[in-house]
C-alpha cells in the first residue's frame, strides 16, 4: 500500500437474469483524500484515488462484487500527462476507500421518510462487503474501509469532481 494509507482492517458485462431491479450499487469519487472515522477515532485514511460508498441489496451475490470490483479497479478516471482521464486509480498510483453505505437503496418515492426494505440485512450485507474488499484487493489495489454498521463520520475532497454511479444489474 502507499505510504499515505493509514487503515485498521481490512470486466466484462454480465446477464442480468430474471431478478428483477437489485443491484450492488456505488458511488464512486475520485478524491485527493478521503478518510472515515468512528467516535473520534480514525480508523482509515487515503491520499488520491477512490472513495467508494457501497450498498449491497437483498440478492445481490459474489456475481455482483465481480463485477463491481472490476470496474472500481478498472475504470479510467485519472488524469494522464495530457490531463485526460486515460489511467485506472492503480496506474495513477491511488489508493480505494470503501464504505458499507446501506442508505444507497433507500426509496424516496413515497412520502417523506425514505424506505430501506431493499437494503439487505447485515447478515447478507457484511460479508458481500468483505467479499467485495477481497476482490478489489484481489485487482492490486490497495484498499482500505471503515467499520460495518457503525455509525461513520467520512471527509473527502472531491477531485474535479469526478463521481461515478455504478450499478451491477443496470440495464440500458
Amino acid at each position: 500500500m502507499p505510504a499515505s494509507n493509514s487503515c485498521s482492517g481490512a470486466g466484462t458485462r454480465r446477464s442480468t437474469g430474471s431478478r428483477g431491479d437489485e443491484a450492488l450499487r456505488v458511488v464512486l469519487q475520485r478524491v485527493k483524500e478521503a478518510s472515515v472515522s468512528v467516535g473520534g477515532e480514525r480508523l482509515c485514511s487515503i491520499g488520491k484515488g477512490l472513495l467508494a460508498l457501497v450498498g449491497v441489496e437483498d440478492g445481490d451475490s459474489e456475481a455482483d462484487s465481480d463485477y463491481i470490483a472490476s470496474k472500481i479497479s478498472g475504470l479510467r478516471i485519472f488524469p494522464d500527462g495530457d490531463g485526460k482521464m486515460n489511467l485506472t486509480c492503480t496506474e495513477a498510483g491511488g489508493e480505494c476507500l470503501a464504505i458499507s453505505q446501506f442508505t444507497l437503496h433507500g426509496d424516496a418515492r413515497k412520502g417523506r421518510r425514505p424506505s430501506f426494505i431493499k437494503a439487505a440485512r447485515s447478515e447478507l450485507a457484511g460479508p458481500l462487503m468483505e467479499t467485495l474488499l477481497e476482490k478489489i484487493k484481489g485487482t492490486g489495489l490497495a484498499v482500505g474501509t471503515g467499520r460495518f454498521g457503525a455509525h461513520m463520520q467520512v471527509s473527502l475532497i472531491n477531485d474535479g469532481p469526478v463521481t461515478i454511479l455504478l450499478d451491477s444489474r443496470k440495464v440500458f
